[in-house]
């Protein structure tokens, strides 16, 4: 696939089919994203993917966190405490946009509780990846972690693979990194759902917009 078709094909899909993902699609998508940059060369991604049953374990302690209001601070702030504008308001289009292609009124607190805990079930995905950075090495490499999930999800895009990258997925690490094994040296980025799309579901057919090149990049001479 073109390179530039990949980037505007992929989209962050909310409704997938329970057709499993054969690991050697996987192994291709990662053996390609391990080619992307980083500084100094020092390739800080941890890369843990998850299907069966371990992906259960994952959203059924998940989910009773959340029914025991139990909450913890995230390895990394990823949303601001105090939202404002232009972000405020384009945040409230995305989700105004999301809640209308799932066909739930503004006002139904309780259909959009529901509609967010699916985020906790990989909504329906066969498999799923967690993005883990070393603490050691600081917050500068998050940006290397930024050009690595970009360069896995367009590469599973090559593979008729639908994406959908959630910060929600790192909302619980302590409950992530015990179930995986993973050591509290390092700070648990997101996670990403992986499978095939359902393309008949409505959740899948609205898109987000984006602003144009000239509302964010200034030109000098």
């Amino acid at each position: 696939m073109d390179t530039i078709e990949a980037i505007r094909k992929r989209k962050s899909v909310r409704k997938f089919l329970k057709r499993p993902v054969e690991k050697q699609m996987l192994v291709r998508v990662l053996d390609a994203a391990r080619w992307s940059p980083s500084g100094a060369n020092c390739q800080p991604w941890k890369v843990e993917v998850v299907s069966g049953r371990t992906k259960e374990n994952i959203t059924r302690a998940i989910l009773e966190a959340k029914a025991k209001n139990f909450t913890e601070p995230p390895d990394m702030d990823y949303y601001p405490e105090v939202w404002k504008n232009p972000y405020k308001e384009r945040r409230f289009k995305c989700g105004l946009a999301l809640y209308s292609a799932l066909g739930i009124d503004r006002g139904d607190t309780d259909a959009r509780r529901k509609a967010w805990l699916r985020n906790y079930e990989f909504f329906g995905a066969p498999t799923g990846i967690f993005l883990f950075v070393p603490r050691a090495l600081g917050t500068g490499f998050l940006v290397d972690m930024g050009i690595f999930i970009q360069s896995l999800v367009l590469a599973c895009t090559n593979e008729g693979l639908a994406t959908c990258i959630q910060a929600s997925l790192a909302e619980y690490p302590s409950i992530v990194k015990q179930i995986l094994g993973v050591s509290d040296q390092f700070r648990l980025v997101c996670g990403i759902s992986v499978g095939f799309e359902d393309e008949s579901a409505p959740v899948n057919q609205f898109r987000t917009t984006r602003i144009e090149v000239d509302d964010f990049v200034g030109w000098h001479n």
